[in-house]
């Protein structure tokens, strides 16, 4: 389990100074008013398509096989739309570790927190169920301000962006935990809290099975959830954080406690979840982060879809 780490002098060496003026930056702009914020970042987000080419080609390429049927013109309308939305998730790590939580709670709604009160009574630990929305950032930061929780992640490869980024994210919630540490994350959900988890990308061969994924019938999708749930027997709930589309802020939906998970089996666990995946993502599909390649996971002799 991991806390937050210390400052180190070796922070302020010049091999640091490039991630130092970023942040910098980033810490600035968010400073801004929201309204000015939420323009910049949709052109942004419009701009970069100039220069990401391949992840244009990797978010099109993915709602093409989850979508096939999908017209060309709605098509290029929703491109478009998760690359303003990726703009805007970079403004918005910088609010959800920068921002004071008098000002993040001025931007968001909560619908639901009633169903984590209820499914955490008796002391019982939640499994919170994530989907990678561009929000991500903000929305772990809007549920710790609700109730403060641990969360899986993937230890950075910059030491410094690793100390901002964990110093950010403990702003309002409790620890991180290695997403390779299962036992750290059972051992918390035996002990009560709520720990965040995010089944929705494509984390290798290794822990996962095939299950169905939107049109693509086969989709590498981990077992760690399934895996968690049998060995700490946790409430499963889902969480996400949307982005109101007139940018008047956010909406944060917690939903009720998952009362059907198929814990005994391994297959029907995953293609349930991934249904429950599926249903989260149409919330705001133009806000998920299809940048991924989500399906470079491919069954033994399958050609890759990429």
């Amino acid at each position: 389990m991991k806390q937050s780490k210390k400052f180190q002098r070796s922070f302020l060496r010049p091999r640091y100074w490039l991630t130092w003026f970023g942040v910098s930056v980033l810490f600035l702009l968010v400073q801004l008013p929201y309204p000015v914020l939420n323009k910049l970042g949709l052109w942004m987000g419009r701009t970069s398509m100039r220069f990401m080419k391949r992840r244009v080609s990797i978010a099109r390429r993915n709602l093409e096989l989850c979508f096939p049927d999908i017209k060309p013109e709605q098509l290029d309308r929703l491109i478009v739309g998760n690359f303003e939305s990726l703009g805007m998730g970079l403004l918005e790590t910088g609010m959800a570790w920068f921002w004071s939580d008098r000002r993040v709670k001025r931007w968001f709604t909560v619908t639901g927190l009633e169903n984590l009160q209820a499914a955490q009574s008796g002391g019982r630990g939640a499994l919170i169920i994530g989907v990678h929305f561009m929000s991500l950032e903000l929305g772990g930061r809007a549920m710790g301000i609700c109730q403060p929780m641990m969360a899986m992640y993937r230890p950075h490869n910059n030491k410094l962006m690793e100390w901002i980024q964990t110093k950010g994210r403990m702003r309002s919630n409790k620890a991180m935990i290695n997403r390779r540490d299962l036992r750290g994350m059972v051992q918390a959900l035996k002990q009560g809290e709520a720990v965040w988890f995010a089944p929705d990308q494509d984390y290798g061969p290794k822990g996962s099975v095939f299950a169905p994924l939107f049109a693509v019938p086969e989709a590498a999708t981990t077992s760690g959830t399934w895996m968690l749930a049998r060995m700490a027997k946790p409430a499963l709930i889902t969480v996400v954080l949307i982005r109101k589309e007139d940018g008047s802020g956010y909406e944060l939906v917690i939903q009720p406690e998952l009362k059907d998970y198929p814990i005994e089996n391994e297959q029907l666990a995953a293609e349930y979840m991934n249904r429950v995946i599926e249903r989260e993502i149409m919330r705001a599909p133009n806000q998920y982060m299809w940048l991924h390649r989500r399906f470079k996971t491919r069954p033994a002799g399958a050609n890759s879809l990429y």
